[in-house]
């Protein structure tokens, strides 16, 4: 399954520069390990910059997390 997700430039850059590997979201999407994630980057005007990711999830948990909200890890694909 391939799932395209907005991302705020300030996360956006943060991954880019792999100090961050990981999406806290709302599971509306049954998330799944192996799953690709196009990280599309927005604007504070919530407006697509044409920059993406794209990444594989390797990892999800909802441990402690609001109800129906997940954490995965991913690992960015060259």
């Amino acid at each position: 399954m391939e799932h395209k997700l907005k991302i705020d430039t300030e996360y956006f850059e943060a991954v880019l520069n792999e100090k961050k590997n990981f999406e806290i979201r709302f599971n509306d999407r049954n998330f799944q390990i192996e799953d690709i994630v196009i990280l599309q980057e927005i604007t504070e005007n919530r407006e697509y910059t044409g920059r993406e990711i794209t990444a594989t999830i390797s990892y999800i948990t909802d441990f402690e997390q609001k109800e129906g909200f997940v954490v995965f890890s991913f690992k960015k694909l060259k």
